[in-house]
């Protein structure tokens, strides 16, 4: 892993999509939950929507997580340098590379357009992959 951190700093984790409205919502909520204060949680968009995605809303409402006070931000190279994990979720190329972070690509389907049972397995799989990602850094 790059970009070690020294044992008494708190994580900071970027996810990135598209339109931050979905995915990267979705894991930010997960990892706020799973982790509280323990990592710091940013989400940003290379194109954001104008509004969080409320099938996202709902299947996350389905766990117990309230994300609709979440509004979609733009990706900043200032959030990126403040990072010290970018996860990012479909953006390709958008989002700008600085050495000693940890990047990873999480592949999942887009739950734009998407119904609840179309979105469930996707909240599910982000869910899966934010527990691993907290027994990495805790």
């Amino acid at each position: 892993m790059t970009g070690a951190l020294p044992s008494d700093a708190t994580p900071t984790v970027l996810f990135v999509c598209v339109h931050n409205a979905g995915r990267s919502q979705m894991a930010a909520g997960f990892l706020r939950e799973i982790a509280g204060d323990r990592i710091e949680v940013r989400s940003a968009g290379s194109m954001p929507a104008e509004r969080i995605n409320p099938v996202a809303v709902e299947a996350m409402a389905e766990l117990g997580i309230d994300i609709t006070a979440e509004q979609p931000k733009v990706l900043t190279t200032e959030a990126v340098q403040a990072s010290d994990v970018v996860i990012t979720m479909g953006c390709g190329d958008a989002c700008p590379y600085f050495p000693g972070k940890r990047y990873e690509d999480w592949k999942l389907d887009d739950p734009a357009g998407q119904g609840i049972a179309a979105v469930r397995p996707i909240r599910d799989e982000i869910r899966d992959r934010i527990r691993r990602l907290v027994a990495e850094l805790i």
